[in-house]
């Protein structure tokens, strides 16, 4: 299944059926009156969170939606059918905005959360409604009002406990291949990674879900290479598992240079907590492993974990350290105190 994280759709909630005017005949029932019934209310639009979709695919090939008008008043003061909603199933962490992309209407964080993003038009007034003491025979109905329609943005935030950063070929994907039973696409050429990927990792018999994204690189907030469209991703996660490899002659650089993406990003997801980790550390010598995680550790002001994904090297005391953030995020959400998350883990002396 193709990725897709953005859609533009156009919606249009249902009409509103008309009133009817009509006058009951009836053999030996003289002057019978009005009976004129009410016209249905138009369909809604809404949209419901799922937990079987990662992507807004669907949305790819419809763009248009609308509800059902509302049936008619008739005689006999039958009132006209509702018409049919329409309900757009979307993964759970998908944000709707209005045309200008900017302004956010609702936000679908968990399943089976609804939202009503256009409202069917009323129905119309029979002309029985509108019988009074001084008008016993009312020849005047009304008109069903008009749906709400729209053009929508859907964007998808993938909701994930952890999310994995990096430059390209920096061993993101082979990470989270081998601590979850996700199949991302490796290789040995830059920007292998063209979408996010998700993975349940398991550790101590505690499980998160981990979000790798596709690599960053120097002036990724203005475009270039894949850009940062997919930081979106890593918006909700509550700790960044930022991968440094060995393979970098600089790996000081290379960590700054990430660093200045996510903060140029904005959304504080400069201000995450964030472990810093050195991988591909099968690749080196002692010697060099020691220099790249000192400069590293200077740069980060951080304690540096060292991981080889290839060789299993360091993967559980990294995973146990992304458990310990995600348990304590949790903990603190649940007691709903300050969320701790936003605190930058400080080198250990």
């Amino acid at each position: 299944m193709k990725f897709l994280d953005q859609a533009k759709i156009y919606i249009k909630s249902g009409a509103g059926g008309a009133g009817s005017v009509s006058f009951h005949r009836e053999k030996y029932i003289e002057y019978g009156g009005p009976d004129g019934g009410n016209g249905g209310r138009g369909g809604d639009i809404w949209v419901e969170g799922v937990n079987n979709l990662n992507t807004l695919i669907d949305y790819r090939y419809q763009q248009h939606f609308k509800a059902k008008t509302g049936v008619h008043g008739m005689g006999r003061n039958r009132h006209g059918a509702n018409g049919t909603d329409v309900t757009l199933k979307v993964p759970a962490g998908t944000e709707i905005y209005e045309e200008d992309n900017e302004t956010l209407i609702c936000d679908i964080t968990e399943e089976g959360q609804r939202f009503r993003i256009a409202k069917g038009g009323n129905g119309g007034f029979g002309n029985a409604h509108f019988k009074t003491s001084t008008n016993q025979a009312p020849r005047r109905a009304n008109p069903g009002l008009e749906g709400d329609e729209r053009t929508i943005w859907l964007r998808l935030k993938l909701i994930a406990d952890a999310g994995v950063v990096g430059l390209p070929n920096a061993g993101k994907s082979t990470f989270l291949s081998i601590v979850s039973a996700a199949k991302p696409k490796i290789a040995d050429y830059p920007f292998t990674t063209l979408h996010p990927n998700l993975g349940v990792a398991r550790i101590d018999a505690r499980e998160f879900v981990i979000a790798d994204i596709p690599g960053l690189i120097e002036g990724a907030h203005e475009g270039v290479g894949i850009g940062d469209r997919f930081l979106g991703h890593v918006e909700r996660t509550r700790v960044l598992l930022h991968l440094v490899s060995c393979n970098e002659e600089d790996a000081a650089t290379t960590y700054n240079t990430v660093r200045t993406e996510l903060e140029a990003y904005g959304n504080e997801l400069g201000d995450k907590a964030e472990i810093v980790a050195l991988s591909q550390i099968d690749i080196v010598d002692e010697e060099i492993l020691t220099e790249k995680k000192a400069a590293l550790e200077k740069a980060c002001g951080a304690k540096v974990m060292l991981l080889s994904a290839a060789t299993h090297t360091g993967t559980e005391d990294v995973l146990r350290a992304m458990m310990e953030h995600v348990e304590t995020a949790r903990n603190a959400e649940d007691d709903n105190i300050p969320d701790p998350r936003w605190q930058r883990t400080t080198l250990e002396q």
